[in-house]
């Protein structure tokens, strides 16, 4: 794998720039109030003499008031429910209890009690599922784009997930490199709830020879674009070809910049082969 960011820049178009009302609401609403203002009966002018008494004023402009207030309402709840989940949060940043002890500290070399399993036979990947954040996604090849970053999934399916095709494949002898996206144009995408994963928490791969790969996560950090650390994220744990079976699952992270419309770095977990599952009927 190439130094620098293992993802080019992810740029996204779900906030407004600021000031700008979001979709459906802020000047909408309030063009679509006075249209509906205008065109409103005006129950205390039609009347000359209804209107010189104060209750008859009164309880025409409460009605009037009340309408405006139920329509302003049923566009504002209308928008949210079609737009709520696109613009709610943004996504879980790792805490720093969720990171390495020492900062900066080494990848390469053995941890104690870490229940490792012998690396698996190369085989292709075809499922990524994560219990603690409800992931359960597709896998696709990825390659290198122009610029010798880690080319992104397609953006027409938001529950899919990428596999470095060129590197180590889950579960075989070195580290394996998974992406997917934080989000996408219209919404959370398959990684939005990454950075909310603990330590000790499964990343599990099915893959083509129908044995699934269980790794356990030891580490989840986040990293500016700038200052990424290409040598500890892929960095493998052994000789090559005889050491641990390791796993980096990486999407956008680390803050967004509404100026430049992308995210300012990346998050990675670090995770390493721990279990293996055979298909039922068959011994392991």
């Amino acid at each position: 794998m190439p130094a620098g960011p293992p993802l080019g820049p992810r740029t996204r178009a779900l906030r407004p720039g600021a000031g700008d009302p979001a979709p459906g609401t802020g000047g909408g609403v309030v063009r679509w109030a006075n249209a509906y203002l205008r065109s409103a009966p005006s129950y205390g002018s039609r009347d000359s003499r209804r209107s010189r008494h104060p209750h008859h004023s009164h309880r025409s402009r409460h009605k009037t008031v009340l309408a405006v207030v139920l329509a302003v309402a049923l566009l504002v709840g209308s928008w949210l429910i079609e737009h709520g989940a696109k613009d709610q949060r943004p996504p879980p940043q790792p805490s720093r209890a969720q990171a390495f002890p020492t900062p900066g500290e080494p990848l390469l070399g053995p941890r104690r009690d870490d229940h490792a399993v012998p690396p698996l036979p190369r085989a292709q990947p075809t499922r990524v599922r994560i219990p603690g954040i409800q992931v359960d996604a597709p896998m696709t090849p990825l390659g290198l784009g122009p610029d010798g970053t880690l080319a992104s999934p397609p953006e027409d399916d938001g529950n899919l997930a990428g596999w470095y095709a060129d590197g180590t494949p889950p579960g075989a002898a070195g580290t394996a490199v998974v992406a997917g996206h934080v989000d996408l144009a219209n919404g959370p995408a398959v990684f939005y709830n990454l950075g909310a994963l603990k330590k000790g928490d499964t990343v599990e791969v099915a893959r083509s020879d129908a044995l699934t790969a269980v790794f356990t996560i030891d580490a989840i950090e986040v990293y500016d674009r700038a200052d990424f650390p290409s040598e500890k994220v892929y960095g493998t744990v052994g000789p090559p070809g005889h050491g641990r079976a390791e796993l980096r699952v990486i999407t956008c992270g680390g803050g967004f910049s509404a100026e430049a419309d992308e995210y300012l770095g990346n998050v990675v977990v670090y995770a390493h082969l721990t279990g293996v599952r055979h298909p039922p009927g068959l011994l392991s």
